[in-house]
């Protein structure tokens, strides 16, 4: 008898031990000074943690499974909690996003999410690097790149289903975009290279109410930002913009502003061209995403900048963001 309620004890005892548990614990040392505090953030969740003097922190956490990113005002990266996780991490360097290696429960999973991120921070997550090559030289890199996604996968053990079956959807849509789309961009690309004949607008509003065509600027360079004002990126572009503009005051450049916002929201363009202050030259594009210059640029996505030279041709028909340090530079070396 005695010997049955030792086993029974033993029984209880293993099933505790593995029972999954209602929290979550995490732990590290930032590699960031003076960082106070720090939060953790899911869907419905957030949740501040402070910060030691020396950098370490701990807390535990009762999360719903999914995704959740660890933030320290603008810098964030994300990470996959589940109550029973006991997760230490171990910094790259002073900023999250550069990066996370996890140790303990769960790390296999965040490790696997810490390396496809590196994949799609790098050249090949950018649909150009396969859109500007020809034939053979795309298939090859197209290859390359599910070789490379596919090592992270074979190399991924005990990853939660969740997230491996949320990986799986993410390279299955990103391998038929740019499989479906190589044929029109890249000949897309071919026509609108440096040097090219730039797509023209004719007679776009401007914000005074007179018109203004591309034809008009001939003679100077054109920095054109395509936008709309219900644009969040668009928007967060608008400071450095108009310090650009600033900086480049009586020089050989325009910088022009085209909204693409729909015909209804033409007072509100106005509105806003008013209360945010916004200088250089303000149009209003003639139909929205279907204006021939915007479908001449295969535009489907803003922001976007566009430069073009004295002559009417192409510098980039895909330029660097006013928030770039390196277009001031770029400006500067094209004697503006």
């Amino acid at each position: 008898m005695k010997k049955i309620v030792w086993i029974f004890a033993v029984i209880l005892v293993v099933s505790c031990n593995t029972e999954v548990k209602e929290h979550v614990k995490i732990r590290g040392k930032l590699k960031t000074p003076g960082v106070e505090k720090i939060a953790i953030q899911g869907r419905g969740f957030s949740k501040d943690i402070n910060v030691n003097s020396d950098g370490t922190f701990s807390d535990t956490l009762t999360v719903k499974t999914g995704i959740h990113a660890i933030v320290n005002g603008n810098d964030r990266i994300t990470l996959f909690l589940k109550n029973g996780y006991d997760l230490t991490l171990d910094f790259k360097g002073e900023r999250f996003s550069d990066g996370i290696h996890f140790s303990g429960i769960g790390a296999e999973t965040n490790n696997f999410m810490d390396s496809k991120r590196s994949f799609y921070m790098s050249e090949y997550a950018n649909p150009k690097t396969y859109f500007k090559l020809d034939k053979e030289a795309y298939e090859a890199k197209l290859a390359e790149a599910k070789e490379m996604v596919q090592g992270y996968i074979d190399k991924a053990k005990n990853i939660d289903s969740l997230v491996s079956d949320m990986d799986k959807r993410n390279n299955e849509m990103f391998f038929k975009y740019i499989e479906s789309n190589y044929e029109k961009a890249h000949n897309d690309l071919l026509r609108l290279a440096k040097g090219n004949k730039s797509p023209v607008f004719v007679g776009y509003e401007n914000i005074d109410g007179s018109k203004t065509s591309l034809e008009d600027l001939r003679g100077k360079y054109v920095y054109i930002d395509v936008w709309a004002t219900w644009c969040a990126p668009c928007k967060a572009e608008i400071p450095y913009l108009k310090e650009m503009e600033k900086q480049f005051q009586g020089k050989n450049i325009e910088f022009v502003s085209i909204s693409v916002d729909k015909k209804d929201d033409y007072e509100v363009w106005k509105k806003m061209v008013a209360e945010k202050e916004l200088s250089g030259i303000q149009l209003f594009a003639d139909n929205s995403w279907e204006s021939d210059f915007i479908k001449d640029y295969g535009i489907n996505a803003i922001p976007r900048f566009i430069l073009i030279d004295p002559k009417g041709n192409i510098v980039d028909s895909d330029a660097l963001r006013p928030s770039n340090p390196e277009l001031k530079k770029m400006l500067e070396e094209l004697g503006i």
